[in-house]
């Protein structure tokens, strides 16, 4: 069972970078994971996803600016997220991929919101 805690938003403006970390108890070795995110009004939608093999794939919107990685021994998984956009401003999630559908197998995200 992954239980995610995510960390790393903040308030950056338009242009800026941000890294997201995702502390995983219960170990992700073998999981595929994923980061996702949620805007206000709108679906929690997937933003890119790391195999257990370290294959990779990202949403249209964040290809080429965000970049997914994994650590097992430490069960964490990261978000670099660069030439950040307004657009880019929700809660971000990090869980297994394909994701849990329960409410209770999702952290509490970190809200990045860029704005000038």
């Amino acid at each position: 069972q992954v239980q995610p805690v995510e960390s790393g938003g903040g308030l950056v403006q338009p242009g800026g970078s941000l890294r997201l970390s995702c502390a995983a108890s219960g170990g992700i070795f073998g999981w595929g994971m994923g980061w996702y995110r949620q805007a206000p009004g709108r679906h929690r939608e997937m933003v890119a996803r790391i195999s257990p093999g370290d294959r990779t794939n990202y949403a249209d919107s964040v290809k080429g600016r965000f970049t997914i990685s994994r650590d097992n021994a430490k069960s964490t998984v990261s978000l670099q997220m660069n030439s950040l956009k307004p657009e880019d401003t929700a809660v971000y999630y990090c869980n297994k991929f394909p994701p849990p559908q329960a409410a209770s197998d999702w952290g509490p995200g970190t809200q990045v919101t860029v704005s000038s």
